[in-house]
């Protein structure tokens, strides 16, 4: 690992104020699961390191149905799963921060650092694709949002500016039924070969899936074909034929291409069939 300056802002200002300066030369550090990983592999060299997680009131998780979830940056995947009210009204959030990594990793994983990674298979990407969830940003021109589908960009690359940071994220509150699925090589503690989301919202359906194209995508020509429409086992069929054509997996040491669009096909149509 490359030889660092450690800085610990003490607030959200602060904390901009320093990545304004250093810039490409600097990092923010949450939970530190993948940076540090990164680090060690030299995968990511930065001159500084900036640690948010002296910052008071980041790691929160509220919720009422008219203002809908909050997470602040600093919540981790535990909190976020074990949180009575994202397990009651986002079950499918609630199960992704869940599959994520092991009981040790979701102790310090946050779920901010997992959509600012951009990897294309973050797990709980998928469900906030679906719930139309919004970033929360501060900068030094102060503070923006911008919806989850167009803030990762392509493999870690996101639509932040300089001096940027994501200080939580805002999910909508619909009732919803549908669930999460994660296919890897192993039940637990591995990376998702191919990860999505299924939900319908009284006649509209959401569709997303990871893993499966350099950014997690919505399907938006299914959820077009099953909007409005009753469920039947044609319509059903027709769905997970079509989801496949809106992919674009590649194939590496995971999976192969085709077993990835097996995989988009096979979670479409089965999510569809219990919510029939």
């Amino acid at each position: 690992m490359k030889d660092f300056q450690y800085l610990l802002p003490q607030t959200l200002e602060e904390a901009v104020r320093l990545k304004e300066e250093y810039d490409k030369a600097a990092v923010f550090m949450a939970g530190a699961t993948d940076i540090v990983v990164r680090m060690r592999d030299y995968l990511l060299t930065p001159e500084y390191v900036i640690d948010l997680k002296k910052i008071p009131g980041l790691d929160g998780i509220t919720f009422s149905k008219e203002e809908g979830l909050h997470i602040g940056c600093l919540a981790t995947m535990n909190e976020i799963a074990g949180n009575e009210d994202v397990r009651k009204y986002y079950p499918t959030l609630a199960a992704a921060a869940e599959s994520v990594g092991s009981r040790q990793v979701r102790n310090r994983a946050t779920c901010v650092g997992n959509i600012v990674n951009a990897s294309p298979l973050a797990d709980t990407a998928t469900p906030l694709y679906c719930y139309d969830a919004v970033l929360e940003i501060l900068g030094p021109n102060g503070k923006r949002e911008i919806p989850i589908t167009e803030f990762i960009l392509f493999v870690r690359k996101v639509a932040l500016e300089r001096g940027e940071l994501v200080t939580g994220i805002r999910v909508p509150y619909r009732e919803a039924e549908g669930e999460f699925r994660k296919i890897a090589r192993r039940d637990q503690v591995d990376l998702s070969t191919v990860c999505g989301t299924v939900l319908k919202f009284g006649d509209e359906y959401h569709i997303a899936m990871g893993s499966v194209a350099p950014t997690p995508l919505r399907l938006k020509k299914t959820e077009e074909l099953l909007a409005g429409k009753k469920l039947t086992k044609e319509l059903i069929d027709e769905a997970a034929e079509l989801a496949p054509t809106e992919v674009n997996p590649i194939d590496d040491v995971r999976a192969s291409k085709q077993y990835r669009l097996d995989m988009v096909s096979y979670i479409v149509r089965d999510v569809l069939t219990k919510l029939a």
